[in-house]
């Protein structure tokens, strides 16, 4: 389904849950790992594995996101983390309804498995999707990072933020324009390699909410 799809792959330190993602990448998804300052060898590791590697020197994953779009080589693009908290062959079904123009952007509505998913995280999580259901009347359960949406489309949207804000920010611009936005569910597992740099912490959660706060306040 997917033949010439652009994976891209924030990735800051993920050597140990790389290989995992990499080698259960579909095919016709080709992976784009943006490296944005990893000193654990990602960057080697993931070209090993045969993906496509560019650099982001700002840190952000906003930044990465938006250097993995410009990187980008084709029509449709997929965003997913690289931690190994979410499957990859689950991007057949996120971007099943963009190839064929049934919808404008897809995300994958996470569903936990084995306490992947930190109560504070959810909670944070859910109270940003209602919000983001009263603004903009997306019928969205989950700010989910897998993603997939027509990646010259997506460059179009003006995206600005480039912490973590830019998830939020991408379905904001994107309702305004009038774009159909759907979701699909997919696994979410634990990650590889200890917590997560946002929702492992309640300190990551905090910053990746002020974020996604700020962008409501400016929509």
């Amino acid at each position: 389904m997917g033949a010439g799809i652009d994976v891209i792959l924030p990735v800051l330190d993920e050597a140990e849950a790389l290989p995992w993602v990499l080698e259960r990448m579909p095919a016709g998804f080709r992976p784009l790992v943006v490296d944005n300052g990893s000193t654990d060898g990602s960057a080697a590791i993931a070209a090993r594995w045969g993906a496509r590697v560019a650099h982001e020197p700002m840190r952000g994953f906003g930044a990465a996101c938006f250097a993995g779009l410009c990187a980008g080589r084709g029509d449709v693009v997929c965003f997913m983390d690289a931690d190994g908290s979410l499957d990859p062959r689950d991007l057949d079904a996120v971007a099943g309804p963009v190839i064929p123009g049934e919808a404008d952007l897809v995300l994958g509505a996470r569903r936990p498995l084995a306490r992947a998913w930190p109560l504070h995280a959810r909670v944070a999580n859910r109270a940003l999707a209602w919000r983001l259901r009263r603004r903009t009347g997306a019928l969205l359960t989950d700010l989910g990072p897998m993603r997939a949406a027509r990646r010259e489309a997506v460059l179009a949207l003006g995206i600005e933020d480039r912490r973590f804000g830019w998830p939020l920010e991408m379905v904001v611009r994107a309702a305004a324009a009038g774009w159909r936005i759907g979701e699909r569910p997919v696994a979410y597992h634990r990650r590889a390699g200890g917590r997560s740099k946002v929702t492992g912490t309640m300190r990551g959660t905090v910053r990746a909410v002020r974020d996604m706060r700020a962008v409501l306040a400016e929509a």
